[in-house]
């Protein structure tokens, strides 16, 4: 790693010389700059965040808050956390990620710092406790969720709603008026998880105009809670003959618990998911789906903050459009 002083000592200059080099905080001659700004290119030096903080008032760092709970899916999060990271370096900024579940007390503790020039909040909650904080501060911020009121933030999201509705369209226009919905862990909605809850809000109103009966069962991800809620709605409701699944760690489980039942899918029972590409394509019964633009989302966020922090950015709401991918899940009811 090429450090300061290497630069000094390829270029014939004391370290110091190379730093104001950076800083522009002393007059250098010009024949000096350049020396030092070729070996600079030559050894392909770059200067940390340190440095570039000591060069201006900005430390060139987004945080990026993203609770890691055992009750989310965790390489969803880190699809997007990644997304975030490589957008943010092709804007020219580092990213400090912060996966406690302190809340409020870690958008304090960036705010009373030098740490970041701009946070970006992941797992937000319809009525999020970080928020009152952020609109109080000036430091810029971006949301990848959607609170109840996002009146004074900035917010990109999948539209969950629309996510919602069009699972029911697509799986009413196949003639299925019993959809069971396999929800998220039951901690998720007690948290009144922004994503969750408006999923649910979009099915139920679909459905009711669409007279289609459904019925939601949180549910953990594992095998034995995937056959337990199984259990409980086909006690419930046996003439379901369609489930939704909103819970990335729970579609193979049901699948295979289906296969175990002699229910064939699609011809006895329909499954569809919400959930990324690569989960739905890689099932062991290719899922029709409604992705999770995992990717487009933590563009869209580092692209707002980064436009907030140059004074560009004002306040705005962005959800993103579902699209449905068809594949074998999927049936008319039989």
């Amino acid at each position: 790693m090429v450090t300061l002083a290497d630069v000094a000592q390829h270029a014939g200059v004391s370290a110091s010389t190379v730093s104001y080099v950076l800083s522009g905080k002393r007059s250098i001659s010009t024949s000096t700059r350049e020396r030092v700004e070729r070996s600079i290119d030559q050894l392909g030096y770059h200067p940390n965040a340190g440095a570039r903080a000591l060069a201006s008032s900005k430390s060139n760092i987004i945080a990026l808050m993203v609770p890691l709970r055992t009750d989310m899916y965790v390489p969803v999060l880190m699809e997007i956390a990644i997304s975030v990271a490589t957008t943010a370096r092709a804007h020219g900024y580092d990213v400090l990620l912060l996966t406690g579940e302190e809340g409020p007390a870690t958008v304090r503790r960036i705010e009373g710092s030098a740490l970041a020039d701009a946070m970006i909040l992941m797992d937000v909650e319809l009525h999020d406790d970080r928020l009152p904080l952020l609109r109080e501060t000036g430091r810029p911020a971006v949301l990848i969720g959607l609170p109840a009121d996002p009146a004074g933030v900035s917010c990109v999201d999948l539209d969950f709603a629309a996510a919602g509705a069009l699972c029911v369209e697509h799986l009413a226009g196949l003639g299925h008026r019993e959809i069971a919905v396999i929800g998220e862990a039951p901690a998720v909605y007690e948290r009144h998880t922004g994503f969750a809850e408006r999923t649910v809000a979009g099915l139920r109103e679909r459905g009711r105009e669409l007279g289609v009966r459904l019925l939601h069962r949180p549910c953990e991800g594992s095998y034995a809670a995937v056959a337990a809620t199984l259990a409980r709605i086909q006690e419930e409701r046996p003439g379901t003959t369609a489930f939704v699944v909103q819970n990335e760690a729970a579609t193979d489980p049901l699948l295979a618990l289906l296969r175990q039942q002699r229910l064939a899918v699609p011809e006895d029972v329909s499954v569809m998911a919400i959930c990324p590409d690569q989960v739905a394509a890689h099932a062991s019964v290719p899922l029709t789906a409604v992705a999770v633009p995992a990717q487009e989302m933590g563009r869209y966020a580092v692209e707002q903050v980064v436009a907030k922090i140059e004074g560009r950015g004002s306040d705005e709401v962005v959800l993103l459009a579902p699209e449905l991918t068809v594949r074998e899940s999927t049936g008319p009811r039989p």
